[in-house]
This record gives C-alpha cells, sequence and structure tokens, in this order.
C-alpha cells in the first residue's frame, strides 16, 4: 500500500529534483525546453506518447481509458484530446492533480481523482478499455497484485500498456536496488528506496503479454535516439 508517508516525502523529492512544474510547462508536456534538466528524458517519453497515441488511434473499440499514476495529467490530457475516449487520471499525489483539474478542466472527456487503486473501491465494477502505466509501475510492490487489479477494471477487449518504466533481468536487481539506495540518501531522502521496486519482465509471464517495444533490441541500440525503456501490453485473460 502506497501510504500518506510516502506521498509526502515523494513530494519532497519531487521538488528538490527539479520535476514540480510550472503551470506553462505542463501545458506544453511532453514538449520542453531544450535547456530543462531532464530534456533527454522527457524526449523519451515524448516519442513513447506518440507511440501510443498512435497505436490507440487504430482501436475503435476506445472509448474509456484509465490512467494510473497520472501525476500533474499531461499524458491523460493527450489521451483525452487525441482519442477522444473518456479519460481518468488517478493519483495518489493531491497536489500534482490540483494542478492537473486546474490546467486541463476545460477537457470535457477527462477527469482526475485521488485514490488508490489497490485499496479504494472507487471504481467498483467500472470497466476500461485501455489501463495505462506510464512511468509509475515502479511504485508497486508487487506486480502481480497491481496488475491483477488493473484486470478486474479491463473491459473483455481490453488492454493494460506499461511503459516509460525499468524492467530488470534477475541478475540486475540487487545492483539495481543498491544504486537507488545510494541516490536517495545523496539527496537527503534515506529509506524512500523502500517505496520504489525494480521488477522483471520475467514477473508478467503469469499474465498474457507481449512486447512491443524491447531495448535491447538491435533497432533500438543501433538508434540515434535510444530508449531504455520496455513498452508492454497485457491482454485481458479473455482476449
Amino acid at each position: 500500500m502506497i501510504n500518506n508517508v510516502f506521498e509526502d516525502k515523494y513530494a519532497s523529492l519531487r521538488k528538490k529534483e527539479g520535476r514540480v512544474y510550472s503551470d506553462t510547462e505542463v501545458l506544453k508536456l511532453p514538449s520542453i525546453s531544450s535547456s530543462h534538466a531532464f530534456y533527454k528524458e522527457w524526449a523519451i517519453r515524448k516519442r513513447s506518447c506518440k507511440k501510443l497515441l498512435r497505436y490507440l488511434k487504430k482501436k475503435e473499440a476506445v472509448q474509456n481509458i484509465l490512467e494510473i499514476g497520472c501525476g500533474n495529467g499531461w499524458l491523460s490530457a493527450q489521451l483525452a484530446t487525441n482519442t477522444k475516449a473518456d479519460t481518468v487520471g488517478l493519483d495518489i499525489d493531491n497536489i500534482e492533480l490540483e494542478q492537473a483539474r486546474k490546467l486541463f478542466s476545460p477537457i470535457q472527456n477527462l477527469s482526475f481523482i485521488n485514490a488508490d487503486i489497490i485499496n479504494d473501491e472507487i471504481f467498483r465494477d467500472k470497466k476500461f478499455d485501455c489501463i495505462v502505466f506510464a512511468a509509475s509501475i515502479q511504485y508497486f510492490e508487487s506486480i502481480k497484485k497491481i496488475i491483477e487489479t488493473a484486470l478486474k477494471h479491463l473491459a473483455p477487449q481490453g488492454e493494460v500498456h506499461i511503459l516509460d518504466t525499468n524492467f530488470y533481468q534477475a541478475t540486475e536487481v540487487i545492483s539495481a536496488q543498491q544504486r537507488t539506495k545510494a541516490y536517495y540518501t545523496s539527496l537527503g531522502f534515506s529509506g524512500l528506496e523502500d517505496y520504489y521496486f525494480h521488477h522483471s519482465v520475467d514477473e508478467l509471464t503469469i499474465f498474457q503479454y507481449k512486447i512491443l517495444f524491447d531495448p535491447a533490441s538491435w533497432r533500438n541500440i543501433l538508434s540515434f535516439n535510444k530508449t531504455p525503456f520496455y513498452w508492454i501490453v497485457v491482454k485481458n485473460q479473455y482476449h
């Protein structure tokens, strides 16, 4: 469970990292100034956003979308305006959600909810055609539990999309955990690593999934614009 302790520490960390964006910046995301400290990161997210939108535009059956871990809402806004699907952005960080609500309120097919998808019953029997985890699934301890939760809210022909998140080989997990701990400690947030989890693709083998983009592919390795993240789609078991 992601709790209030994590929420408070995470909000403070984002401020220290420089990841709290002004209203003007959020409205322009995923485009950002080339002089910005996270320009390269946003260039990657911009490309993955374009790929996801192209994919979804081919899916005429996508009538509603849920983004879990939407933050300031920029991707949810992109999904709502480019697909016309009824879109819900969900997050536990109410500070960023308030910014999202303020900035994107003119988008009529978009709403934001402050909730924990695992422990709250906010949607009850609500089903979505597409559920998106963009740079967020690493904050869930059990990938099995969060995917099972997502599948409960997925329409029969629906899909779960996971992007902009690192996945590791089993032999890489310990060293990745050590790097994360050292990073948080260096910023004065020791202990926050307990809320950041390093998952492997092998954890998805119990589900019906497909890798739409593999960062280990030769195409990516030889590319000028390399992307370190997988793009994974998990199908509903009844698909």
